[in-house]
């Protein structure tokens, strides 16, 4: 009987460290330093299972490009009138942070309000295309568990009917 109260004990006082390490930023990541549009390209997939990109065919040889992969968003209305769109959408969600704002580019940062876990999400005007390119990564882990893309696609959702 007293090995299972130590027992229960030590798993409580597991959780409460787990909680208590991401509630004082140490689940939060690394801001990556190459976010952005380069060469016509958003950043590439995470190597592991926790991000999606529309451009995820573009890198050929990726382990992550078929599961990454997500289709573009749509446009409403022109591109900076959708990149408006989105950041309205975004904008006072809970732990989201508009971090740079342009006319063809957003990015925002989504942090979980009880563990802290950042993701890092872009969106891209590709007048090439007519499409807003969007690329979403978990900064820490190896799976988020389709957290970026329920997120992607919610948004999808919503911006239809805005």
């Amino acid at each position: 009987m007293q090995i299972v109260r130590w027992i229960g004990i030590g798993v409580v006082t597991i959780a409460l460290l787990t909680v208590l390490a991401g509630r004082i930023g140490l689940f939060g990541g690394t801001p990556p330093d190459d976010i952005g549009v380069h060469a016509g390209r958003l950043k590439p997939p995470s190597e592991t299972a926790n991000s999606v990109s529309s451009q995820a065919f573009l890198w050929s040889g990726h382990a992550q490009r078929q599961q990454a992969q997500i289709a573009p968003l749509p446009l409403r209305g022109d591109g900076p009138a959708t990149i408006a769109r989105l950041q309205a959408l975004l904008q006072g969600q809970p732990g989201v942070t508009i971090v740079d704002r342009r006319d063809d580019y957003l990015y925002v940062r989504c942090e979980t309000r009880l563990m802290k876990f950042v993701d890092d999400v872009e969106f891209w005007y590709d007048a090439g295309s007519g499409v807003i390119q969007v690329r979403s990564a978990s900064r820490v882990g190896r799976s988020d568990f389709g957290v970026n893309r329920r997120r992607i696609e919610e948004l999808r959702a919503r911006l239809a009917a805005s």
